[in-house]
């Protein structure tokens, strides 16, 4: 009798594909406002100017300018927050998320192919290196705003794909965003929900990456 074929495990990880915001930058918008506007009127004017759809617009490569129009157009009296915000985006920028530059590290160190993939202005997104300089150890990154498209489009993620020489099957997405997580694994990308640097490394070692274990 002939013995029944052995089906195949999952492909072992070769490549990690990072979000960067919340990921390994921490962000935080109302940082902006510290110490200047009362959290009620920033909450006003994110609101009123519907501040995640326009953020996301520039994150899919609209300019700040044109934002500045439209608020002008729309809500005149809050021109002057748009424009604090672009001012002092480096505050909004919290520093590493825990653990975050480490775990870089340590991956780099075992060999593992690591990559970009941010939703991020193209205006704005060399404030990244200083304020959490791992993202500048990626092998290569790729930033919606100067692609013209945005997570959770599944064109930027098979432009990532493609770009970057990446077996997807082989390759672990990481976001804090359930819909960009969605979106990568629909195209067959392994993929974990961000929710802390200590999750990320479990899910790693689940995977067969021999990276350090969690602290406890």
């Amino acid at each position: 009798m002939t013995a029944p074929a052995m089906r195949p495990g999952p492909a072992a990880i070769d490549a990690v594909l990072y979000d960067f915001g919340n990921v390994l930058v921490g962000w935080d918008p109302y940082r902006a406002y510290a110490g200047h506007t009362p959290r009620d009127a920033v909450d006003t004017f994110f609101a009123d100017v519907d501040f995640a759809a326009l953020n996301h617009a520039r994150d899919a490569g609209e300019t700040w300018a044109a934002a500045r129009t439209h608020v002008g157009a729309t809500h005149p009296d809050h021109v002057d927050l748009l424009d604090r915000y672009v001012e002092h985006f480096p505050a909004t920028l919290t520093g590493p998320v825990d653990g975050s530059a480490e775990l870089v590290r340590e991956l780099r160190g075992l060999g593992l192919r690591l990559y970009g993939l941010t939703n991020w202005s193209a205006e704005l997104f060399h404030h990244a290196a200083t304020a959490a300089p791992a993202t500048t150890l990626m092998d290569d990154v790729l930033v919606s705003g100067r692609e013209g498209l945005a997570k959770p489009d599944p064109a930027i993620f098979r432009l990532a794909i493609g770009r970057f020489g990446l077996d997807a099957e082989r390759t672990l997405f990481t976001d804090d965003s359930p819909a960009n997580v969605d979106a990568a694994a629909r195209l067959g990308l392994r993929t974990h929900l961000f929710r802390g640097t200590a999750d990320l490394r479990a899910a790693l070692r689940d995977l067969g990456v021999d990276v350090a274990p969690p602290a406890t």
